[in-house]
């Protein structure tokens, strides 16, 4: 029998669900900042400049304000990403690896059906949590000792994650994830 595996597209969108970027766009808009010049990105992607012209005006249309700003003449010349557009992606990364931890980590799927082949599993108690931005910092207390878990702010309100909620913290190599009875 052969094995199905999960597979996600990852866009940013507005408050009208129009898309803003998504794999394609990031790389251009990160190869932009890489190379400090409109050009040289194009010619590093294999794309010509008109395309890529164009792909910048899909951003700035959906994002609502300018992405790039372009120096003309001097030592200074070049193409370097508005606030607007670090931010972007910035966002885009941070959902990238939110992506990468969830629909192609295993372990993910095995906590949804409450199977978690994961050995080191702790009963504590949550005695704070801190949320900022996207993410959120879960303080769970194990006797003798209190450990942090770093999660996303989505899954901590997915859980409905409070003080004083009893939960179990999955240790793995790499990280410390939440589970809740």
């Amino acid at each position: 029998m052969e094995r199905t595996h999960a597979k996600a597209k990852l866009w940013l969108v507005n408050n009208t669900n129009d898309p803003i970027i998504g794999d394609g766009k990031a790389y251009l808009l990160k190869t932009i900042k890489e190379e400090g010049s409109l050009n040289r990105a194009c010619k590093k992607m294999k794309i010509s400049y008109k395309h890529a012209w164009l792909l910048l005006k899909e951003i700035e249309s959906s994002a609502g304000e300018p992405v790039i700003i372009k120096k003309r003449g001097g030592k200074e010349q070049g193409t370097c990403l508005t606030e607007k557009a670090i931010h972007l992606l910035e966002e885009y990364d941070t959902y990238s690896e939110i992506l990468a931890q969830t629909v192609y980590d295993n372990t993910f799927w095995e906590v949804i059906g409450l199977k978690i082949s994961a050995r080191n599993q702790m009963k504590g108690k949550i005695i704070e949590i801190e949320k900022e931005g996207l993410i959120a910092k879960v303080k769970i207390t194990i006797e003798p000792a209190t450990i942090t878990a770093v999660i996303t702010k989505e899954a901590a309100d997915a859980l409905g994650l409070k003080k004083d909620d009893k939960v179990v913290a999955v240790v793995k190599a790499t990280e410390v994830m939440i589970g809740k009875e």
